[in-house]
């Protein structure tokens, strides 16, 4: 176990370095110039020159390369371009609402899904499953920026029950995380877009869920149990629910790495202030450390989980033994 663990980590550093290194050059290689949102075209070159300079992207690419990667080992990521403060404080300042969004509307799919998913299987062949499969597949395929438009239409421009975009209403000021827990403004317009990433996340749980307790209502315990005589429903949760939550765990934890860096498209739609809208508006401006700084933390809490979901199936399910020849 303490081997794999290493070798995940491993795996961990490699993975942030490849993903640093692409980025790093990517955005200096696509179209776009920062010096565009600052200078008009009448001033000189000598001015785009000495802007260029205080950005540091005077330099050849090799040297702002390693400039780069001294100052990330030490846990800087530079200054934005645009607003003029610390992409580590940037980032701090979004990082807080990306997470609530995405445990908020992750941990509703799942809740959902699982419990939805043992019910169709338990209620195999009915009219319910066969309205809820279709709905399930329906809003899994369906992009996120319509189902976001479709509950923007209802809910706040035609009844107005919800406001159409931001974390708070005008002339109020975001303040700490803990302020916006216990603050019911930011609830409130929390609920469209968590509402939003909800229905398009829960069909993974539900399908998976389904699946997996058909497999397990056939094994031979689920037959011990019902030899037994023991209630239909003390079968499905105590027995064949339980066993079938190990794939849901462990899809849960590669989900939640998931939906850090793929709410991008809903934290856009909502205006909502978080990491994803960062990102798009870096790279709009050529923001070249902002942009950087967020493609990293997405990466790194990404692969992050993806080694919490490997190392949490073998201890859950103690029949996985890693290194084991098979």
């Amino acid at each position: 176990m303490l081997k794999h663990a290493l070798g995940r980590l491993g795996h961990l550093v490699l993975v942030l370095w490849a993903v640093t290194t692409l980025t790093f050059v990517m955005f200096r290689l696509m179209p776009g110039d920062p010096t565009l949102n600052f200078l008009s075209p009448s001033f000189s070159e000598e001015t785009r020159a000495a802007l260029l300079k205080s950005f540091g992207l005077d330099r050849p690419m090799w040297e702002q390369y390693l400039i780069y990667m001294a100052n990330l080992l030490r846990g800087e990521l530079g200054m934005s371009f645009l607003q003029g403060k610390s992409v580590v404080v940037l980032l701090g300042e979004a990082l807080p609402n990306t997470v609530i969004l995405t445990v908020v509307s992750l941990s509703c799919a799942y809740a959902f899904g699982v419990v939805a998913g043992a019910f169709l299987a338990f209620r195999r062949g009915g009219l319910v499953e066969a309205l809820a499969i279709p709905s399930a597949l329906a809003t899994r395929a369906a992009p996120e920026f319509w189902l976001g438009m479709l509950l923007l239409t209802g809910f706040a421009f035609q009844a107005g029950w919800f406001p159409t975009g931001g974390a708070l209403s005008p002339g109020k000021e975001l303040g700490s995380f803990s302020t916006s827990l216990v603050s019911g403004d930011y609830w409130w317009h929390l609920a469209l877009p968590a509402l939003t990433l909800m229905l398009y996340l829960q069909g993974l749980p539900l399908l998976l869920m389904r699946a997996t307790m058909l497999d397990v209502l056939n094994d031979e315990f689920i037959v011990m149990a019902r030899m037994k005589g023991l209630s239909r429903w003390s079968i499905v949760i105590r027995h064949a629910a339980r066993n079938a939550l190990l794939p849901v765990v462990t899809a849960f934890a590669l989900g939640l790495g998931a939906s850090i860096g793929g709410n991008v498209v809903v934290e856009t739609v909502f205006a909502w202030p978080g990491i994803g809208r960062l990102l798009v508006q870096a790279v709009q401006t050529a923001d070249y450390p902002l942009a950087q700084g967020a493609f990293i933390l997405i990466a790194a809490v990404l692969v992050l989980m993806n080694t919490v979901a490997d190392l949490a199936y073998a201890l859950l399910d103690p029949r996985v033994s890693f290194g084991a020849k098979r």
